[in-house]
């Protein structure tokens, strides 16, 4: 079986159901750092990766509908996400 490659902003999932998002790899320690929906950050190791891919435990998966549940966005930002001119300056 070949091992997904961890790619950063790209979102995976384990089998048991955690979604999770590649935040960080670092080449030089042989890591890679996984930001969960809640906004959990954990380190693992690319070999821990290749063996989790191995026994077909992570996916890709979608981003989450409400991709806010890990980012501190109050709901005026919130309201203003389209970025139109309007929006943003109150027209």
């Amino acid at each position: 079986m070949h091992a997904l490659k961890p790619v950063i902003g790209n979102w995976y999932r384990f089998t048991d159901g955690d979604v999770f998002e590649i935040v960080a790899l670092d080449a030089d320690d042989g890591t890679i750092e996984l930001q969960y929906y809640d906004g959990t950050i954990e380190e693992m190791d690319v070999e821990d990766w290749n063996g989790h891919c191995e026994l077909r435990e992570i996916e890709t998966a979608a981003a989450p509908e409400d991709w806010t549940g890990s980012v501190d966005v109050d709901a005026e930002e919130d309201a203003n996400a389209d970025g139109s001119w309007r929006a943003v300056n109150g027209g």
